[in-house]
């Protein structure tokens, strides 16, 4: 996947702003399904469709077993752990304002490994640039914290902060060159597969198929597996892994923002400035 200059300056805020529908097509798809189910229903969408884009166009698929590998592990990682356990924690009862705070850690923790794993040198502006940023989200989703929630309901939430990092970090390191279109199947099949296993020993496969369900399911596949997806795989591939993970501070910000246009959420000023000060923390990050 190759961009021209001028779309290659656009591509990270192009896929930060695809990320954050994410979480307003979850908004309409979860109350209508298991979460598990409609993730396992998303993934098998995504590996029909991009295993026909690249049947028809030709693509090249993964040379050997090895690359299959990495590609699955780094899918499970950065798809299965992270959405589903985004997803289970939601379920289980964790204020959404909680999960972003968990799961924003990210880019503080990516760039704590970065260093021993991939050999990356963090700046002191790059460490004030996250830090920035990780103040910023807490301010954005300050009005959200709620309490009295199950605390058992944190581990999904650190399980899905692991995936994403982890997830990360390995498909820098072992995940270089693969295409976009063979390399989603590569990724998206096994996560689909355990999956899939998990909804069938927990018997939870509940989907109701109103018009809100299809239109969120036809969303994320449509969106965010196939569009944001192939531009974070171009961003890992082309950027050090602590400039990719500082987007994922402006994921929030966007969030409710969009929520504000399209929902009537209110924005304090405290959001406001929070969402100031993580564009800046991630300005000084990527600079």
């Amino acid at each position: 996947m190759r961009l021209l200059a001028p779309v290659a300056r656009l591509a990270p805020l192009l896929f930060v702003f695809l990320w954050s529908t994410g979480f307003l097509g979850a908004k309409y798809g979860l109350p209508h399904a298991a979460p598990l189910a409609f993730l396992f229903v998303r993934y098998g969408l995504v590996i029909a469709l991009m295993a026909g884009i690249a049947v028809v166009l030709r693509a090249p698929w993964p040379r050997d077993s090895r690359q299959w590998l990495h590609i699955g592990v780094s899918g499970l990682l950065v798809h299965g752990l992270y959405l589903g356990g985004v997803f289970m924690a939601i379920k289980a009862g964790l204020p959404a304002g909680i999960t972003a705070l968990v799961v924003g850690m990210q880019p503080l923790l990516t760039a704590t490994l970065a260093g021993r794993l991939l050999g990356e040198s963090v700046l002191p502006r790059q460490w004030l640039g996250l830090a920035l940023g990780f103040a910023g989200v807490a301010l954005v989703v300050s009005h959200k914290l709620g309490s009295g929630f199950d605390m058992a309901a944190l581990v999904p939430a650190c399980v899905a902060l692991v995936g994403i990092t982890v997830g990360t970090l390995y498909q820098k390191r072992f995940c270089q060159h693969f295409d976009w279109r063979t390399g989603s199947v590569a990724q998206f099949l096994p996560t689909a597969i355990v999956t899939g296993i998990v909804v069938l020993a927990t018997d939870d496969f509940r989907i109701d198929w109103t018009g809100e369900f299809a239109f969120a399911l036809g969303w994320l596949v449509l969106v965010l597996s196939v569009g944001a997806i192939s531009l974070l795989n171009w961003l890992i591939r082309h950027g050090s892994a602590v400039n990719v993970a500082s987007l994922f501070y402006l994921t929030p910000p966007t969030t409710a923002l969009l929520a504000w246009l399209l929902f009537g959420e209110t924005l304090t000023g405290l959001a406001l400035a929070g969402m100031a000060l993580a564009v800046w923390g991630v300005y000084l990050s990527r600079r």
